[in-house]
């Protein structure tokens, strides 16, 4: 949300109309008058429905990302399952990953403990394309202004 405040002041000095004037030398009078004009202006302007919707999208998916990507720190790290914050992790990212295994040939590489999930890793590349596919149809219902 925006908010956009305008203050404006503006002063004018000018001789007064229909005043005589008198100056002399020991005293230069000059009869003036002065105005003061003063306003104000607030605008507060707020995301239309399709950025608010694509600002969603963009929070949904890079949720996702993020879960997918402690996923793959964590078997690369060899952590421990039976801690429960990994294991909830680790659960959570499985739904997310689940579609995209058997796609390659391999689904995890394995080495001393350590596993690199190749699963996860085409797991957030289809899943970044699927946001972009999003974002792109709510992109079609968007208001440029002219």
């Amino acid at each position: 949300m925006t908010v956009e405040n305008i203050d404006r002041t503006v002063t004018t000095t000018g001789p007064t109309p229909g005043v005589a004037q008198t100056v002399s030398p020991a005293t230069p009078a000059i009869a003036s008058r002065e105005t003061v004009t003063t306003a104000s202006h607030s605008t507060t302007s707020t995301p239309g429905g399709s950025e608010l919707g694509r600002r969603i999208v963009v929070l949904v998916f890079g949720l996702i990302q993020i879960v997918i990507g402690a996923r793959i720190v964590l078997l690369l790290l060899d952590a421990r399952e039976a801690n429960g914050l990994v294991s909830g992790i680790l659960n959570l990212s499985q739904i997310f990953v689940a579609p995209f295994e058997g796609i390659l040939r391999t689904n995890a590489l394995r080495s001393g403990g350590s596993v690199f999930d190749v699963a996860a890793i085409v797991a957030i590349v289809g899943w970044t394309i699927l946001e972009l596919i999003v974002i792109w149809a709510i992109g079609i219902f968007r208001r440029e202004k002219v």
